[in-house]
């Protein structure tokens, strides 16, 4: 295994054409005006608000940078183009804001297609589904809560469970594994019974069923351990894709609102040192965990990179992939692929209209992460310049 430089900007960018380079560029350039984000956030949403068209401008712009299509069919360029480079395509289906027993059914139908799609093929190694997309909100909260259920709820609450059991066996059967994302604390508890569950009816052979850890939270890197000796004594695998967090400033906001303390990490060094911990420990137990290191951050990749190393595990081990979301840090996941890891990309679709929420939050994600909207600048620049040299 040789040394990998993330600051390789030739692999980095080796599936991009000059004009796909020239997008993300201006792309990149604007996402880093705060000023932009939050104008374009409001104009966006008027504009939707009062029927005025914006496809026309979303879709071959920021939709394209981030996005497969708007629906599987229209993904299947994205997943064998980076199939040419040996990373794998996460299928998601990224509609949220359902609430009606209709839309549930809808989604889960749309992610047993993803699953029909990732049969025999090697370039869809995962697919992955939110539980808010097969449950409303106000229920997962409830029971997470622990709160008694009235009886049409508990009707209500089994057809959930069924949901997500017919999405799991479904990807049992088709031997496609599948993530069960993390979403807020207040709903978590309900969403991590049913990943355990799941876990334990279908990774007795291989891991079918991850559940998500987001080790922003204070109390994560405990249920981790806590998952794994659950794994142990139920002699199943455990599947866990490892992610930072997406709702630090509405996690904070609420505890404060209603008066408890944050389930959020104080600083960023502390999970910085969750996520590390995290990747040792599955790294010391990787024959019985399966691992998706889902990061944007170069430090933790090269550290699961070292961790391999040390422990002489192969780059193509089957329990370890690096994933990043399609769209952004591309010097990480061509240059882990190139030196032979397993490499994933997120890839979201689904009509324009409905995954503009998606689209915001990266928008505002790029702004907000320190560095990053500069770092993927800095090698675009870094590139073009190569490339008329």
């Amino acid at each position: 295994m040789g040394m990998i430089s993330f600051d390789n900007t030739e692999i980095a960018f080796s599936g991009k054409t000059n004009g796909d380079l020239n997008r993300s560029y201006w792309l990149f350039k604007m996402v880093s005006s705060p000023t932009f984000v939050n104008v374009g956030q409001k104009l966006t949403a008027l504009a939707l608000n009062l029927h005025i068209p914006v496809k026309w401008i979303i879709k071959p712009t920021i939709f394209k940078q981030f996005c497969g299509g708007e629906n599987i069919e229209e993904c299947t360029k994205a997943i064998e183009q980076l199939g040419k480079y040996n990373i794998g395509t996460i299928l998601d289906y990224s509609v949220e804001g359902k609430e009606s027993e209709e839309d549930f059914d809808h989604c889960m139908k749309e992610t047993i297609a993803t699953i029909q799609k990732a049969k025999g093929n090697k370039n869809i190694p995962f697919c992955v589904f939110k539980i808010t997309g097969l449950a409303r909100v106000e229920l997962l909260e409830k029971v997470s809560a622990g709160k008694e259920l009235v009886e049409s709820e508990k009707r209500e609450y089994e057809k959930v469970k069924e949901r997500v059991n017919s999405i799991c066996r479904k990807a049992y059967e088709f031997s496609v594994s599948v993530f069960i994302d993390a979403e807020e604390s207040w709903t978590q508890q309900a969403m991590d019974d049913m990943a355990n569950n799941m876990m334990e009816k279908y990774n007795k052979e291989k891991a079918i069923v991850y559940n998500t850890y987001q080790l922003y939270r204070h109390d994560r890197l405990d249920f981790l351990k806590a998952s794994f000796q659950l794994a142990s004594e139920k002699k199943y695998i455990l599947g866990a894709k490892l992610v930072r967090g997406a709702y630090m400033e509405k996690e904070r906001a609420r505890a404060k609102e209603k008066g408890y303390p944050s389930p959020i990490n104080e600083t960023k060094e502390s999970t910085d040192k969750h996520y590390q911990d995290a990747l040792q420990f599955c790294a010391d137990h990787i024959e019985q965990i399966a691992i998706c290191a889902g990061t944007h951050n170069e430090k933790s990749s090269l550290l699961l990179v070292d961790l391999m190393t040390k422990k002489n595990i192969s780059p193509s081990h089957p329990h370890i992939y690096f994933s990043q979301l399609l769209g952004m840090s591309d010097h990480i996941s061509f240059n882990l692929s190139n030196a032979g890891y397993n490499v994933a990309k997120y890839v979201p679709y689904g009509p324009v209209k409905e995954v503009l929420p998606y689209l915001i939050r990266r928008a505002q994600e790029n702004t907000s992460v320190k560095g990053q909207t500069g770092r993927e600048l800095g090698l675009i620049i870094k590139e073009k310049a190569r490339r008329k040299n």
